[in-house]
């Protein structure tokens, strides 16, 4: 390979647009060197979308320095997409700009935006050798970050974090369930927008909660899983049969919420691309409509560290709380009903929010309390002293869902507030009830001041009209129980 291969990356457009610096060419030289001794005939550029899905082009290994130096253009409408697929943005009428201020370039005719690859999150496949994936950031085509962007959403909330003296840790639990898959709706009538949901049948009969006999069932599957998600370098901790028919649960070693956003949209690709090559379906959707079919959550346990020092400020020398675990928890809970929308950002996540199932419906904390919202795992002395948001469910983009724990809890901590008393019974009438439903979480996230002051205007506005595009149409679909309800009786 060329010396002066990074010196052409770093003299090419993306550094002329401030894209590209001396260090990261070096970087990309070196990934396509990888890539050319490993044989990888094509590498997927992805980003992560507004809903968390991986989306982007496949190139030839040949196309990496063009694509490190003068980045590759994709269609500005895939930030504009519902989770049906549908573009919910007027892109052709000249009063665009209308729907969304400031959003001029991308609401132009589906014009372009760049794709720019982070050479730092290259990823050969190992379920699929001879191909990798390497991550990217998306900017416009003037070099301009897009505000909505999963990643820049994230950094924003990170440095102002960083800005206060503070640092995250945060750990990640996953589940999710894996079933045979029996018709994968494949006629020309199921080709619809969005497609006929796929047919299934358990891969295990379930109910047998972290039951060993449960696991070895699955054993094949979910050590297929575990090699591949170490060899792409994503650091299970552990697999665990979980509560329900054909549930699991992968955690994994705690890291910085940037790394854990990475690792979380790999992961559920993988686990989906993985199982569908076996003849498998794995779903992430927060609560299925299949018989006897238990709601799948995400727990994000998080921890603040002294950016100085490194010390965990959440531990404590007694059983009481540290002023900033106190301030984190209570700016939590403040701004729960608008962080949902960033944590629970679906329709059917919100029937997964009901009493006694070990997932919240009320805006509480607890000390290692399973129902509450907050499950503080604080113990003197305890070096991974940490709390647990239990309100998030697998289908949320994780870099949205860790930018609201990052603002949510800095806010408590910055104006001083103070956590309230713990809860014992965190299903108690008294306690303030979390959105029950996504046009509620919508109007909340609309309100907040503190989104709108972070994030910016045109984050929440953007978010508040994609989202309620699709609870709109949810509302226009005659359900199943309207259909009992009034077809017989009038």
């Amino acid at each position: 390979m060329s010396k002066n291969l990074a010196d052409e990356i770093k003299s090419g457009a993306l550094a002329k647009l401030g894209a590209r610096d001396e260090n990261s060419a070096h970087l990309a030289q070196g990934i396509i060197e990888q890539a050319v001794a490993k044989n990888i005939e094509t590498v997927r550029l992805v980003f992560a979308d507004q809903h968390g899905i991986l989306r982007g082009k496949t190139v030839a290994t040949r196309m990496l320095k063009s694509a490190f130096s003068s980045g590759i253009g994709v269609p500005s409408t895939l930030l504009l997409k519902d989770t049906s697929h549908r573009t919910v943005f007027d892109v052709w009428s000249g009063d665009a700009t209308e729907t969304l201020s400031g959003m001029d370039t991308l609401l132009g005719g589906a014009s372009d935006v760049l794709l720019v690859p982070d050479p730092t999150c290259f990823h050969p496949l190992p379920w699929s050798p001879h191909s990798a994936i390497l991550m990217c950031d998306v900017i416009d085509r003037a070099g301009a970050a897009i505000g909505f962007s999963s990643r820049n959403v994230l950094q924003t909330a990170e440095d102002q974090m960083r800005d206060a003296g503070f640092e995250a840790i945060f750990g990640l639990e996953v589940e999710f369930q894996i079933f045979q898959k029996t018709d994968a709706a494949l006629d020309h009538e199921h080709a619809t927008i969005p497609p006929k949901a796929i047919e299934t049948r358990n891969l295990t009969q379930g109910w047998q909660y972290l039951t060993d006999t449960r696991y070895s069932e699955a054993e094949e599957i979910l050590d297929t899983l575990r090699r591949f998600a170490e060899e792409l370098g994503l650091a299970p901790r552990s697999m665990e049969v979980e509560m329900g028919p054909s549930q699991f649960e992968f955690t994994f070693d705690p890291s910085s919420p940037m790394i854990q956003a990475d690792r979380f949209v790999l992961f559920r690709t993988m686990v989906k691309e993985v199982c569908a090559q076996r003849g498998l379906h794995a779903t992430f959707m927060a609560k299925p409509k299949l018989a006897n079919a238990v709601a799948n959550g995400w727990h994000i346990h998080q921890s603040l560290m002294d950016i100085k020092t490194g010390v965990n400020l959440f531990m404590s020398k007694d059983n009481k709380l540290t002023s900033h675990a106190s301030g984190w928890i209570a700016g939590l809970l403040e701004h729960a009903p608008a962080s949902c929308l960033l944590t629970t950002p679906t329709v059917n996540g919100y029937k997964r929010f009901s009493e006694f199932q070990l997932a919240p419906n009320r805006i509480t904390w607890g000390a290692d309390n399973r129902g509450a919202m907050i499950r503080a795992l604080l113990y003197p002395d305890d070096t991974a002293s940490r709390i647990e948001n239990r309100v998030a469910d697998t289908t949320a983009n994780p870099y949205y869902a860790f930018a609201a724990q990052i603002l949510g809890g800095l806010s408590g901590i910055t104006s001083g507030a103070a956590a309230p008393p713990p809860t014992r019974t965190p299903y108690a009438k008294g306690a303030t009830q979390l959105p029950d439903n996504l046009s509620a979480a919508i109007d909340a996230f609309e309100d907040s001041s503190l989104f709108r002051t972070a994030l910016g205007d045109e984050f929440v506005d953007y978010l508040v009209h994609l989202k309620r595009a699709e609870w709109q149409r949810y509302l226009m679909t005659v359900s199943e129980w309207e259909q009992a309800e009034y077809f017989n009786l009038f």
